[in-house]
């Protein structure tokens, strides 16, 4: 059986499109990224932990992230950036764990340096019904002066996930809740069979988003980072 492809994503720095596998290692030698970085060091103000986080959706492994976070920036900050840039739809519960559903909850108020190190890795869960869940491993650790007043930063994000028109084929740009929910297909449209669907007992249907929450909850976005 041939291998699926290995998605890939853009470093927000340069733009270069990179292999998931290869994004760390891009990161790590990316001449925009390393700009950045001395500029930061020339500010007031002292160093820090920097943690490089691989947050990745739990059952979609083409959904990823590669965030920098202050270190004394406590988990409730993590959680709201998740929120923003792939969960909130409805102002759900969430939590940290280690272990998933049947961990112990970490407190939102702990510091991330407080909580993990090197190659650890925690379970986000968004929503205790019909629930998101995203794993975040620390990938390393550099000190250094944050690039960014926020706590958080966006280094690179999987492109968006390639999905057919259940009609012809073509790349799809909206989802059926009906027939993904009644019909028990993909769902997926193109902006053609998307005009004139037939099915509306779910509402007409919604655009895909680069998010792994599309088609959960009502979900539709707007899938952007929070800042």
């Amino acid at each position: 059986m041939a291998r699926k492809p290995q998605s890939k994503g853009a470093c927000i720095y340069c733009g270069d499109e990179v292999a998931k596998g290869g994004m760390s290692k891009h990161l790590a030698t990316c001449a925009k990224r390393k700009a950045v970085i001395e500029q930061a060091e020339k500010k007031k103000g002292a160093s820090e932990s920097l943690y490089h986080l691989r947050v990745q959706a739990a059952e979609g492994a083409d959904f990823w992230l590669d965030l920098e976070m202050r270190g004394t920036s406590p988990l409730k900050d993590l959680d709201y950036y998740l929120r923003g840039i792939w969960l909130e739809c409805c102002g759900h519960m969430s939590q940290f764990s280690f272990g998933g559903w049947g961990g112990d909850e970490i407190a939102m108020s702990r510091k991330i340096k407080d909580v993990m190190q090197p190659q650890d890795t925690l379970t986000h869960i968004y929503d205790f019904g019909t629930s998101s869940e995203t794993l975040v491993k620390v990938v390393g650790i550099r000190q250094g002066k944050p690039a960014t007043s926020h706590p958080i930063a966006l280094m690179a994000r999987n492109l968006m996930p390639e999905a057919k028109c259940i009609e012809c084929e073509k790349l799809a740009t909206w989802l059926c809740m009906e027939c993904l929910i009644e019909e028990e297909t993909p769902g997926f449209l193109c902006d053609e069979h998307a005009e004139g669907h037939p099915h509306d007992n779910y509402g007409e249907p919604m655009p895909l988003v680069n998010s792994p929450r599309v088609g959960m909850c009502g979900y539709d976005g707007p899938a952007e980072p929070p800042y």
